[in-house]
């Protein structure tokens, strides 16, 4: 019994462009509040911390209304670029990355010497063929000499 494999027509779908998009699909605002202190354990009590923002179980908007007043217009982004920088340390990527151009700059040399070395016995092997066939010349010439003497001797 043969199966046959059924593949349905190809659908249009839309594509989207490399261009990025209109500035309003990425708005970048202003939050009013700033982020909580992380030594501050009254905080903590009761809720889930996480990466320094708790996050509680209560009422939220009692606990924003009751400290609304207080806070002052945060930069999202601003904070969370501190945030990343301070998470983030280079160095090791920046010891890696000395290291691999070191690397590069000795595998440079290495192919450069080898390349150097390979025309030199290029050379010595242009050399050493007329090298050789000079002395098949040779070895021709007394051959003939050779037959030649053992004619006149006979």
């Amino acid at each position: 019994m043969a199966t046959h494999n059924y593949q349905s027509p190809a659908l249009p779908m839309n594509v989207p462009s490399k261009t990025p998009g209109p500035a309003s699909l990425y708005p970048i605002s202003r939050v009013s509040g700033s982020p909580p202190d992380l030594s501050d354990a009254s905080t903590t009590t009761g809720s889930r911390t996480s990466g320094g923002f708790s996050y509680s179980a209560g009422s939220a908007s009692s606990d924003y209304e009751s400290s609304s007043g207080s806070f002052s217009s945060v930069d999202v982004v601003d904070v969370l670029n501190d945030r990343l920088q301070n998470a983030f340390d280079p160095t090791p990527l920046d010891k890696g990355l000395a290291m691999q151009a070191q690397a590069s700059g000795q595998l440079n040399a290495k192919q450069h010497e080898l390349l150097e070395l390979q025309a030199l016995a290029q050379r010595r092997l242009k050399g050493v063929r007329s090298s050789f066939a000079d002395g098949i010349k040779v070895a021709r010439e007394t051959k003939r000499d050779l037959e030649w003497t053992q004619k006149r001797v006979r």
